[in-house]
């Protein structure tokens, strides 16, 4: 009775913990985020509820004497972060200190509420040495943003550097690279000092992170147990289902056509495109692709189309090039599937600037947005007759600069002339060769460009490795191939499993080959942008494919068994996250990371999460399953413990690793970021499913899949809510 008196209000806390912190990232969006980290997340009633909650889960374990060591380690060190948190709370302080000049300043800038700020002195003086933004050779693209200064202690100087990812202790005090002026003259640096809620907070980390290997090695534990089970059993699967795609063709034919071999020429030339030196293969296959929907036209190379849109642009004025996809705007406009340029200019009037101000004025629904699209295209179309996309042509300057030039556009009065006239004169040299119809003359003016550029482009050159791998990645859309690929052996193999005319081998080595290919596909982006994938949502999803078809091939080969189910499951479900990738709101063009991004322990963060998203996809096809599968519901939840299991220990691992990168990046291991949040919740949702002595329902194996079922929505939230519908730093709307 009295255990019962304990756990129901545990639970009405927990439960009330979730919500709060699920409608504050909604009320976030909304009210900003000041306003939620004063009025919940830094109120006394949110911190309250965490100190009841830790109380009652330590009350509880002590009626229940709990004696397994790494379950009281694993509760220990969620109670020592929470002190270290309140630490935090009590004890620290951050502000802005801003350097300008050769003057030295020791005023810490803190803004203590919406409307308000405050001043706090430091202990000794700073002053600003030098601040200098390193870009990317060639490009103007950040690298990194780096601070140097000294500090004026009494008479004591001490000369420091920040920059990101790197920051620089004293006296308890660490400095973080902010921001800076737009002239580059004076830094913006962040100043924290929290010398007693880190260290304790760490601390629980630790703990945390022996606790949660400790659940997967414990000869004794749970898991352990569940996988001799496992071992013993014969009958095992999981499920998911659906997927349908569509591929448009249509149209028409250009007036003018340029020679393959003379556009392949033209397209293994060099770029600056998207802050990268790349090949010109890949704009041209970006351009086509964001402007028709698809990698050709009509027959017609990327290459080729972007040569001919260069030099005959009055050819492609009727062609309909330029894909609409929004239904509202065709009916509204009289638009086909496929429009010309000359489409939306009628009447000497351009029929989408009414609907392009009401954007501007704050109207974003469906139609205004793909207005504004196709704007977008349009203005691409635009800039390319200008020659402006067209950074062609690289020179090193004395002081080993590399800059990269369009033919039409200002130069700098440090160029040389020589330059200046072979930029400006080798696109109409071009075009006067194509209308004597010389091809021949044509290749070897590219080729000599080809030669100016390896003269020229200096160390801002990709490497040979990365430029094949580029060239080979380009050859073919691999994604898209693997996304139909995958869905279709899904659909079929679970329709040969219950048909009982399926053979396991088959597919496994499908499983296999698929995989390699994606391992294949994973390499080269990360060859081409010398970063891990995992810098975007279409590189995440990629990411989560991989790691899915990883945890079923590694599940086969460590148990020496197969269930042709679930590896048709591991087909459907890779081909569903390559499916969302493809998707139209994911961008799969590759850039330099931004400098706080460019950090191995981001790097390894993102993994260890995206590990956790792949192995809770798998329970929730599990839960499908099991709901659908009366029969199968047993063994499908012995199997979706086994993935629970490790899938928390990686998700946890995930999120204290990412409070540790923005700590050293930011200046806050947490900060309420809906992400962070989400994470957190989902985290406590998945938690739930571990504690089957404590809620005896979860051994029912319809309860436990239905809950498994519903906790994967916290997933969706988490990856496709945040980044693309809700504010916050890992937002991409």
């Amino acid at each position: 009775m009295n255990l019962s008196r304990i756990r129901k209000p545990l639970e009405i806390i927990y439960v009330l913990l979730i919500v709060v912190m699920a409608a504050a990232t909604v009320i976030e969006n909304v009210k900003g985020t000041l306003f939620v980290q004063q009025s919940v997340y830094g109120s006394w009633w949110f911190m309250a509820l965490w100190a009841l909650l830790a109380a009652l889960a330590i009350a509880y374990i002590l009626k229940r004497h709990v004696h397994r060591w790494n379950i009281l380690l694993l509760h220990a060190a969620m109670v020592v972060m929470l002190l270290g948190a309140l630490l935090t709370h009590l004890t620290a302080y951050q502000g802005i200190v801003h350097l300008r000049g050769d003057q030295p300043s020791n005023e810490v800038e803190q803004m203590t509420s919406m409307t308000e700020t405050t001043r706090r002195t430091l202990p000794f003086y700073v002053r600003l040495d030098r601040f200098e933004k390193l870009n990317h050779v060639g490009t103007d693209a950040a690298a990194d943003y780096v601070t140097r200064f000294v500090i004026m202690d009494g008479p004591r100087s001490v000369h420091a550097q920040v920059s990101m990812n790197k920051i620089y202790h004293y006296r308890g005090i660490r400095f973080y690279q902010a921001s800076y002026d737009t002239d580059n003259q004076g830094s913006y640096l962040s100043v924290n000092s929290d010398p007693w809620g880190i260290p304790v907070t760490y601390t629980g980390y630790a703990l945390f992170f022996v606790a949660l290997l400790w659940l997967l090695v414990d000869p004794k534990g749970t898991f352990r147990s569940l996988c001799r089970e496992l071992a013993a059993s014969d009958s095992f699967g999981n499920a998911l289902g659906i997927i349908l795609l569509l591929s448009l063709s249509l149209p028409a034919k250009a007036q003018t056509t340029i020679p393959e071999k003379t556009a392949d020429r033209f397209g293994h030339l060099l770029i600056n495109y998207n802050e990268r030196i790349c090949p010109v293969q890949t704009f041209a296959l970006d351009f086509t692709q964001k402007l028709y929907g698809r990698r050709s036209y009509e027959g017609r190379s990327a290459e080729q189309v972007l040569f001919s849109w260069i030099f005959y642009p009055q050819e492609w004025n009727n062609e309909p090039f330029i894909r609409v996809k929004n239904k509202e705007m065709r009916r509204q406009f009289g638009l086909p599937d496929h429009a010309s340029v000359n489409a939306f200019f009628r009447n000497g009037s351009y029929i989408l600037g009414p609907a392009l101000v009401e954007y501007g004025q704050g109207n974003n629904d469906t139609f205004h947005k793909a207005c504004a699209d196709i704007d977008g295209k349009l203005a691409l179309v635009m800039q390319l007759r200008q020659g402006d996309p067209l950074s062609l042509f690289p020179y090193t300057f004395h002081d080993g600069t590399t800059q990269w030039f369009s033919p039409f556009e200002k130069y700098p009065k440090r160029l040389p002339r020589r330059e200046i006239l072979f930029f400006r004169n080798v696109f109409p040299l071009i075009y006067g060769q194509l209308l004597q119809g010389n091809n021949g003359t044509v290749d070897e003016i590219l080729m000599k460009i080809g030669e100016y550029q390896q003269k020229e482009g200096g160390k801002s050159l990709p490497s040979r490795l990365a430029y094949r791998a580029e060239i080979i990645y380009n050859a073919c859309p691999l994604a898209t191939v693997l996304f139909v690929v995958n869905l279709t052996l899904g659909i079929l193999g679970i329709i040969l499993v219950f048909w009982n005319r399926f053979s396991f081998l088959p597919l496994k080595i499908l499983l296999g080959l698929s995989f390699a290919a994606l391992t294949f596909l994973l390499a080269l982006r990360w060859i081409i942008t010398g970063n891990i994938p995992m810098g975007n949502g279409y590189e995440t999803m990629l990411s989560v494919a991989w790691m899915t078809q990883l945890a079923t091939l590694i599940y086969i080969i460590c148990t020496r068994k197969g269930s042709g189910l679930m590896t048709a499951f591991a087909f459907l479900l890779s081909g569903f996250f390559l499916l969302v990738s493809h998707l139209s709101m994911m961008d799969p063009a590759m850039g330099p990371l931004v400098p706080v991004l460019n950090s191995p322990l981001l790097s390894i963060h993102v993994s260890f999460m995206m590990m956790s998203y792949a192995l809770l996809a798998l329970t929730f096809l599990c839960g499908v399953m099991g709901l659908l599968s009366k029969r199968r519901a047993g063994p499908l939840q012995l199997l979706s413990r086994i993935f629970l299991y490790p899938a928390i220990v990686t998700l946890g691992i995930g999120i204290f690793l990412g409070a540790v990168w923005a700590n050293v990046s930011w200046g806050n291991y947490w900060s309420w970021d809906p992400k962070e949040t989400w994470a957190l919740i989902t985290f406590m949702i998945y938690a739930v499913a571990l504690h089957t002595q404590s809620l005896p329902w979860l051994k029912l194996p319809h309860h436990y899949h239905l809950l498994m079922t519903l906790a994967f929505l916290s997933i969706v939230m988490t990856y496709f809510g945040v980044n693309y519908f809700l504010s916050g730093m890992h937002s991409y709307a």
